[in-house]
């Protein structure tokens, strides 16, 4: 069974919102655009941070808003380190969470097959006699 690592869970709850207020305010790039960090997954050796987003409400080009991300990830760890004061900061690699897409469209898929199925066994209505 494996371990938990306590500081690195606090690191990522750390992570996440600097990061998230960090690309708010500062990354001037268009391509950004408005996105929610969905989760941090940090490394137990702290050297690595796999940052997962998805576009705002669906707003925007997530290709491009990754782009610009890996283009500012220097810019980004640079100020990670300097304010969460840690020695050496993570490298930082961010991925396009699609999670909320499948899920809204599994939901989607559900539904049409209950209905699906609902129509199929439909039962018929007594004769009034």
């Amino acid at each position: 069974m494996p371990r938990e690592y306590p500081r690195a869970r606090r690191v990522e709850e750390q992570l996440m919102r600097l990061l998230s207020e960090l690309i708010r305010r500062e990354v001037k790039d268009p391509r950004v655009g408005l996105i929610t960090i969905t989760s941090v997954e940090v490394s137990r050796d702290l050297t690595h941070a796999n940052v997962y987003f998805t576009p705002f409400a669906g707003a925007g080009d997530a290709a491009a808003a990754l782009e610009a991300l890996r283009h500012a990830s220097g810019f980004l760890r640079h100020h990670v380190r300097s304010q969460m004061r840690l020695r050496m900061a993570p490298e930082i690699v961010f991925h396009i969470d699609d999670s909320i897409e499948r899920g809204a469209r599994l939901s989607a898929l559900i539904a049409d097959a209950v209905d699906d199925d609902r129509q199929r066994h439909v039962e018929p209505e007594p004769d009034p006699e």
